[in-house]
Parts: structure tokens; C-alpha cells; sequence
């Protein structure tokens, strides 16, 4: 696996196209959001010139992972959409603190009743500690994400420092929380 990371200016415009492409298929084909889209391509409000992406790549060079990272001092998904999973307490609006979202390690080649048995697998750890160090670089200090319940003790057992930002709720039909990650 081989990643990449930048903002939309630092991707060529055939593999941002192919990122935005690759998001469509997992999460509105696969997961079946309902989420703007554009000719096959999925992409929001948050897909900006400042947004940093994180690609992962196999040997053959198709996309099997991504992160978006957002500094949490300008627009982001959690504030905009999900704010009362915060439970009251003040969204983070800082420089070192980032979101992190439309995280995905699905290989479009597994078969979709394989790849749900699998999720969070060796892969997808690699593509967040990537992502998490991508972050970190860029003046991250921690990180604040949206994540379904079944994630959290994936990401315990992996020895990733978390914890919740208040308690889960059912949004979409999905029970989600809002969950900090130190770096």
C-alpha cells in the first residue's frame, strides 16, 4: 500500500477525479448515504481548496482507502451536520485541532459481505495512522471524528488513544458519536 497526501492543487486531476469517484462507489453505492454527488462522484460543501487528502493505493494503483483532514478553525462536517453529538460542549474551532472524515479502507475488488467482515482490517489501521501523522505534521494536535458505535473497540484494541466527546446517538438510522483522538 501506498499513500499520498495534499491539498486539491497537489493531486493531478485525473487521480483527485479518480479519489472523488472512488468515495461515490463506497459510500453511496456500497454504504447507501444519501450525500451530494456529480456524475459518479461524491464530494460536500467540505472538499475545499485547503482540505487535505490522504490516498492509498495498491500495487496496481487503484485507490483501496482515504481520510479527509480539515483544521477544525474553518468549516468542518462535525460542527455543520452532527454538532449534537457534542453534548453541549463547545465545538473545537482551533489550529491544532483537526476533523478527520470520509474514512474508508474498502477494496472495491472484495466482495462487499467480505469487506463488512473485515472492517478496520491491518489496512485501514495503516491508512489512520498515516492519516493521523499526516495531521500531525501539519500541526495537528489531536483529532475529533464521527464514528459508528462497532468502531470504537477496534480502535481501543488497537491501542488508538480515544474517547468520547458525548454519548452515541441514532442519526440516519446509524448510532454514531462524536470521538476524540489523541495524537
Amino acid at each position: 500500500m501506498r499513500f499520498y497526501s495534499g491539498v486539491t492543487a497537489e493531486y493531478p486531476v485525473e487521480l483527485y477525479r479518480d479519489l472523488l469517484r472512488y468515495r461515490y462507489r463506497v459510500f453511496v453505492e456500497r454504504l447507501g448515504w444519501n450525500v451530494p454527488t456529480e456524475d459518479g462522484m461524491e464530494f460536500d460543501e467540505f472538499d475545499r481548496e485547503d482540505t487535505v487528502y490522504v490516498v492509498a493505493r495498491d500495487l496496481w494503483g487503484r485507490i483501496n482507502g482515504c481520510s479527509r483532514l480539515l483544521p477544525t478553525s474553518k468549516p468542518y462536517l462535525l460542527a455543520k451536520v452532527f454538532p449534537q453529538l457534542m453534548d453541549g460542549q463547545v465545538l473545537p474551532r482551533r489550529h491544532d485541532t483537526w476533523e478527520i472524515s470520509r474514512f474508508t479502507a474498502h477494496s472495491l475488488d472484495m466482495d462487499a459481505v467480505v469487506q463488512r467482515n473485515c472492517f478496520l482490517s491491518p489496512a485501514a489501521f495503516k491508512l489512520l495512522r498515516y492519516s493521523i501523522a499526516d495531521a500531525a505534521e501539519r500541526g495537528a494536535k489531536n483529532l475529533i471524528f464521527v464514528a459508528s458505535v462497532g468502531v470504537e473497540a477496534l480502535l481501543e484494541r488497537a491501542n488508538f488513544n480515544i474517547r468520547r466527546a458525548g454519548p452515541s446517538m441514532t442519526v440516519e438510522g446509524h448510532r454514531v458519536f462524536a470521538c476524540w483522538l489523541d495524537i
